[in-house]
């Protein structure tokens, strides 16, 4: 209880009267503070908005959300290139991952995102450690959710497809977008070295169904909103290289075309009932820099 206490003193509580942004909103609320005050109060994790960390300034706001604000930096807040606390409770924690790791250990990678918060709970004193729900590939960067104790490990992986109501990603792909939005079907296998194939028909495979819709489209390159309705190993990755416009900077699926030097795969969004509570909760990220920044070029004009 007397953590609890001295949370409420650290966050002002402010509840959202009229649409806007929140680093406007931020300054409003504290009395005309600077800009540069105001994000480094969201920089330092500061702010949140419908009780989840909120980083981005340029966030859209609408009435009814609860905004909490406090001019000091969290303590013990987890400062790790790979991992960005997005929200966390006594049963959950949603991060952001970056490129470069693994959700989980595998035998020769026993470095990933898991020990990166078994060791943040151990620092904080949590007894818990971080169970693994979903995961990203190591090359994809995104939103991910784990779970702090086994009932809600279980609940969230029991009842996956209705807990999540969106999980969505953005991708650079290779090539123009000719369509405009459409819906990828297939059943996809591995064959022996590991590699997974696409086939309209059943092929003793997992059904997979991806939604797309094109958001920005050059001549070299497209940028492509994707809903999973199934989530399948390298579905994203697999299903559009069927569309013929691979994921930029996919060794593995793709046709050699890597503007940026990643596989260019995020996951920007992750919307779920709270395993626990059923509370609705939606977490999303900025779209990569560097997945617009390919369309700055005097070719993709």
């Amino acid at each position: 209880m007397k953590m609890q206490n001295k949370s409420q003193q650290l966050f002002t509580s402010f509840v959202v009267k009229t649409a806007t942004t929140l680093l406007p909103f931020i300054q409003h609320c504290l009395n005309g503070v600077s800009r540069n005050k105001a994000k480094s109060i969201m920089a330092g994790g500061g702010v949140r908005v419908d009780r989840a960390i909120v980083k981005q300034f340029d966030y859209e706001l609408q009435p009814g959300m609860r905004v909490e604000i406090s001019r000091h930096k969290p303590k013990n807040e987890l400062s790790n290139k790979f991992v960005r606390i997005v929200y966390e409770d006594s049963q959950i924690i949603v991060i952001e991952k970056a490129i470069g790791i693994l959700s989980m250990a595998s035998m020769n990678h026993p470095y990933c995102v898991k020990t990166i918060l078994d060791e943040y709970f151990r620092r904080t004193h949590q007894k818990c450690t971080a169970h693994v729900v979903h995961r990203l590939d190591r090359d994809t960067s995104g939103l991910l959710v784990y779970a702090k104790t086994q009932r809600a490990e279980q609940i969230l992986e029991n009842n996956w497809q209705n807990i999540v109501t969106d999980r969505r990603y953005v991708a650079l792909v290779s090539g123009r977008m000719e369509e405009k939005a459409g819906v990828v079907r297939s059943w996809l296998k591995d064959n022996k070295a590991y590699f997974t194939y696409s086939s309209e028909t059943d092929n003793g495979g997992k059904y997979a169904v991806t939604h797309f819709k094109t958001i920005k489209a050059a001549d070299r390159y497209s940028l492509v909103d994707l809903k999973l309705e199934t989530g399948r190993k390298n579905q994203i990755r697999v299903h559009m290289k069927d569309l013929n416009h691979p994921v930029c900077g996919d060794i593995k699926y793709g046709n050699g075309d890597d503007p940026i030097g990643r596989l260019a795969l995020h996951a920007f969004r992750l919307n779920f009932f709270h395993p626990i509570t059923g509370e609705p909760l939606r977490f999303e990220t900025s779209y990569p820099k560097n997945f617009l920044s390919v369309f700055h070029s005097s070719a993709d004009r």
